[in-house]
């Protein structure tokens, strides 16, 4: 069995996005409607790894997984924070994959200067919760009604978790293409 992670590419896009689709048709663990067009998603991909870390598992040549990153909001003061997602195809749930993503991304965000990591969790998914909490995130608390999905209004919860830094004075952020998939060999 040969496995690994590594940065995205743009010939993987159609794989994540058939990895995506079910959470957004089947599931209140996305809040999209609607499964996005092949061009919509390459693009949204391509905009977040320019700047984010957007990993994926591969294991024997197939994709089982991918993590991201994005901005968790779009003011100048919060640049030192980011967002975290993760998505498994079903025959990867519980096999570890989920923690391997996210101990790559959560390093490579601390190498590039990132302080503080979000989750955004359906409060119904007590498994990413439970998941979070085993990583070192603290429950932020729950946003009652936050989404409507599926005939039913949905609370989410918010997680947090720090990310040691040599000083508490912010530098500029490592910019993502300083690191190669030579770098996530390392931690893996």
């Amino acid at each position: 069995m040969q496995e690994q992670i590594r940065f995205v590419t743009f010939n993987d896009i159609p794989r994540i996005l058939e990895i995506y689709t079910p959470y957004i048709t089947d599931t209140t663990i996305s809040f999209e409607y609607e499964p996005p067009s092949l061009e919509e998603f390459t693009a949204r991909v391509q905009t977040t790894s320019s700047k984010y870390p957007y990993l994926v598992y591969e294991r024997d040549s197939v994709i089982l997984g991918f993590a991201y990153s994005s901005p968790y909001q779009e003011r100048i003061a919060y640049n030192f924070d980011a967002d975290l997602s993760v998505y498994l195809a079903p025959e990867a749930q519980k096999g570890g994959i989920g923690r391997k993503l996210y101990t790559c991304l959560l390093d490579l965000l601390q190498k590039q200067g990132f302080y503080n990591v979000y989750a955004c969790i359906t409060a119904t998914n007590q498994r990413s919760i439970d998941f979070h909490k085993s990583l070192g995130f603290r429950d932020l608390g729950a946003h009652p009604r936050a989404g409507y999905k599926f005939d039913q209004w949905l609370d989410i919860v918010w997680m947090d978790k720090q990310l040691p830094q040599a000083s508490d004075l912010p530098q500029p952020l490592k910019p993502i293409t300083a690191f190669n998939n030579d770098d996530i060999l390392k931690l893996f």
